[in-house]
């Protein structure tokens, strides 16, 4: 029987498209279909590459969402303009000033619709005819942008019925993640509006820490829950469309040395098919040699980012500007002396404190607040540097500090950690060399 035909392309690696390789996890996809019927916002959280966008596109269909990209300078006016957009508003800046002495939105719908209940009836009709008939103007609404209540009332307005996703919603700057938690709960308790927010951290509750009252209101997916059993099939779905069979211990080391991200995993698989001229679906089946490397091939695809991890920590290091504690570059000290396990786990608050005493001019005198701050600042100074997909994330709630890009992981691993840290002007561990840190 002939075997529908496939680009590789399409089967693994990268891509706009969902790789039709996808997977469902019972533990994930499940869980976000179950739940968005259910008037809760929903949280798509994970680690960078993980899968968040292609399960938020796989289980929504294209008529069910609207969608804004968030940007990193919005503020929350700036925030809710992009959403009444994105909803089929055309909005403006009002000549009328808010309370605060901000401009307001007129919004308006698109196209003429009735909005905001506003018709007139007329006479009308041909010569030697009368009748009645309703002329719909669009009369539009001015709104306070930052008030989730006009928000609400304008989404009410014309009528919009889909969810909304806020892509990327971790490059908004805190402040304005923190003022749209509240919103949430305006939003949650007036209207039937949802949200579903796709965020790279790994703090589930990150929201709620933002607003208690959010509690019992949103739902927390993990797109970062990949198992070796989820890894291990999206190879053999790749496999069977393909018709190819890779060697079991190379499947085997590829789930290992990728760290369970199926990112490493799809790449690889890629630049597997493409070492051994598998561009699409072969006529019959074809087994790769026995001694296809896996280690080599990881090491080829997070290679591919080592400019971009030398450039994340000079560009962190440096901080906001020069300052006499450079804590931005002293933070730098625990993840750059770290194994790759005490970073998969995240280190505390306790564990970074202690390290960098340790070695920082000012010692234990160092000042808590200044950790603190400078912690609860590490996606602020991603956003600002352009760090894109973020590397580091801080759990407020739990006081850990994460990697969420795990190509930073695995490329950790294979430097010298000693030329890292004096990359950077930090000290150097005595004897500290690349094998003492390996996974």
């Amino acid at each position: 029987m002939a075997l529908d035909k496939h680009f590789t392309g399409d089967v693994f690696g990268v891509s706009r498209e969902i790789p039709i390789s996808y997977v469902e996890r019972d533990h994930v996809d499940d869980k976000l279909l179950e739940n968005i019927t259910r008037d809760k916002h929903i949280i798509i959280f994970g680690s960078s590459k993980q899968g968040k966008t292609c399960l938020r596109r796989h289980c929504l269909s294209d008529d069910d969402y609207v969608l804004v990209q968030c940007q990193n300078t919005w503020d929350i006016s700036k925030l809710s303009e992009a959403i009444l957009k994105a909803a089929g508003c055309e909005v403006e800046v009002s000549n009328t000033k808010t309370v605060e002495g901000k401009s307001k939105l007129s919004v308006k719908a698109k196209g003429g619709f009735k909005i905001f209940g506003v018709g007139t009836d007329v006479e009308g009709g041909t010569e030697g005819e009368k009748g009645n008939k309703t002329e719909i103007r669009a009369e539009p609404l001015e709104l306070d942008s930052s008030d989730p209540n006009d928000l609400v009332r304008a989404l009410k307005g014309i009528g919009f019925s889909k969810l909304i996703v806020l892509e990327d919603f971790h490059y908004l700057p805190q402040e304005t993640q923190e003022q749209f938690s509240f919103a949430l709960k305006t939003v949650h308790e007036t209207s039937k509006i949802t949200f579903v927010i796709v965020a790279v951290w790994r703090e589930e509750n990150r929201l709620i820490v933002y607003n208690g009252d959010l509690a019992g209101r949103v739902i927390s997916v993990d797109a970062d829950a990949w198992s070796g059993s989820d890894l291990q099939q999206v190879i053999e779905a790749g496999e069977a469309l393909l018709n190819i069979q890779f060697p079991a211990a190379f499947k085997a080391q590829l789930i290992t040395d990728s760290l369970n991200s199926v990112y490493v995993v799809q790449e690889c698989c890629y630049k597997a098919c493409k070492l051994h001229d598998v561009h699409s679906t072969k006529d019959e089946l074809f087994c790769f040699p026995s001694d296809l490397d896996a280690q080599r091939l990881v090491a080829e695809v997070i290679q591919e980012q080592s400019a971009r991890y030398s450039s994340f920590i000079t560009n962190f290091a440096a901080g906001f500007g020069e300052t006499q504690l450079e804590m931005y570059k002293w933070l730098l000290y625990p993840v750059l002396t770290s194994s790759v396990e005490e970073l998969t786990a995240g280190l505390t608050y306790r564990q970074i404190r202690t390290r960098i005493e340790g070695k920082h001019p000012q010692g234990t005198g160092l000042n808590p607040g200044n950790l603190t701050q400078a912690l609860q600042s590490v996606p602020a100074l991603q956003a600002k540097k352009n760090i894109k997909p973020f590397v580091l994330d801080y759990d407020r709630s739990n006081l850990r500090l994460s990697v969420v890009d795990k190509g930073f992981l695995i490329w950790l691993a294979a430097q010298d950690r000693k030329s890292l840290l004096e990359m950077v002007g930090l000290p150097t561990l005595d004897g500290a060399g690349q094998s003492e840190f390996r996974i």
